[in-house]
């Protein structure tokens, strides 16, 4: 035999099984286009010669755990047959069984708990005061008015205009009312949320004192006037996004019933009475307590652009489980009611400026993939944005 042959001979001999292994996938899996690259059993890919050429074939599943596949599809070896446990499997390939964290999109908690934000309410902590911009045609702030028509005051922030990349949480609101002495006048106040912008028309009421929801706290503060602070605890329990507050104050004649151990309340138009003195009232101030949390409209709506271009094979369902995550968890923080309101629509209308056609096909998406997934339940909601 000659020498070069016994050498080249004894060099094959000497190679390792890892070197055959690789070079046998190589040929498998990285020979396309004419072209022999190198396959990578850490990386499972393909090394081509030129990155003007594309070397890779289909690639076979990746068999492990976490999110590597249990078993390969039989008809098929480059898609996955079975998950692991905490994975669904989704056109071939594994997906999570719960969403990742969507901190990156929109903040939902704070660090406050619950006995602690109801001390900073109680004392009207300023460090939980949200500076929200005091509008209204009817009154000013500090001002003597007369209350026998209804009065209409608004606390907004604005964020879908400056402060895009904030959204908000309301856990309280508190006003100082005074009368003038001996006033007969018992304020009424109704109050509705806007709870990422738009018109009024696309806010709920505040069901206040039925239901187990919160009532108006009043305390008699040390002034010579008649002057009361109203205070409206929310908390953990009752927060919600809020954009805009309406505060619609009107009043009411307190006088004696005819056994005197009663009181009876009259509309002031009902009054018979002109030469009554209803007496006057004044707002000293208004303060609506909550916390910002960051909000990043561009990275939904790059989720929301991977429904119709998927960057890569699966990205789309991550997407499509991103959102559903991200709408669920805004829908949760419903007012309460027999249904919760469609929260999420208004956050894309009003906060992400999609049209309502987008709306609709976005929302459609999101049922439809929803009802594929193991063990959901789908909720109907109350439409509140149009």
């Amino acid at each position: 035999m000659p020498l070069y042959l016994y050498k080249l001979l004894l060099f094959s001999v000497l190679r390792t099984s890892t070197y055959w292994l690789t070079r046998i996938q190589s040929f498998l899996y990285c020979n396309e286009n004419g072209l022999l690259g190198s396959f990578s059993e850490e990386t499972h890919s393909c090394t081509c010669p030129n990155d003007q050429v594309v070397c890779t074939a289909f690639l076979p599943c990746t068999v492990g755990d976490a999110s590597a596949c249990l078993t390969c599809a039989p008809e098929n070896r480059t898609r996955c047959g079975a998950c692991n446990t905490g994975y669904m499997l989704s056109q071939g390939l594994c997906k999570p069984e719960v969403a990742e964290s969507t901190d990156h999109y929109i903040g939902f908690e704070t660090d406050l708990q619950d006995l602690e934000m109801k001390y900073l309410l109680q004392k009207t902590d300023r460090r939980l005061e949200v500076h929200a911009i005091f509008i209204s045609n009817d009154m000013r702030l500090n001002s003597w008015f007369d209350p026998s028509w209804r009065k209409r005051m608004l606390l907004t922030l604005k964020s879908n205009k400056y402060k895009s990349s904030l959204v908000h949480m309301i856990l309280g609101l508190s006003l100082q009312i005074c009368l003038t002495k001996n006033s007969t006048l018992e304020p009424v106040l109704a109050v509705y949320v806007n709870p990422f912008g738009g018109s009024h028309s696309e806010s709920w009421f505040m069901p206040v004192d039925e239901n187990s929801f919160p009532d108006w706290e009043r305390t008699k503060l040390d002034l010579p006037l008649q002057c009361y602070n109203w205070s409206l605890t929310l908390g953990n329990k009752w927060k919600t996004f809020f954009e805009t507050v309406h505060i619609y104050l009107r009043s009411r004649i307190k006088s004696n019933g005819p056994n005197g151990n009663e009181s009876i309340y009259y509309e002031p138009l009902e009054f018979i009475d002109p030469s009554r003195n209803l007496g006057y009232m004044k707002i000293n101030n208004i303060q609506v307590f909550g916390y910002s949390m960051h909000f990043d409209p561009e990275a939904i709506r790059d989720l929301i652009l991977q429904l119709d271009y998927p960057y890569t094979q699966g990205s789309q369902d991550s997407a499509l489980l991103q959102l559903l995550e991200i709408r669920d968890r805004v829908n949760k923080l419903s007012p309460p009611g027999q249904r919760r309101l469609d929260l999420f629509s208004c956050l894309l209308r009003h906060r992400l400026k999609l049209s309502t056609s987008e709306v609709v096909r976005i929302q459609s998406a999101l049922q439809a993939f929803n009802a594929k997934l193991p063990n959901t339940v789908d909720y109907d909601t109350t439409k509140l944005c149009s």
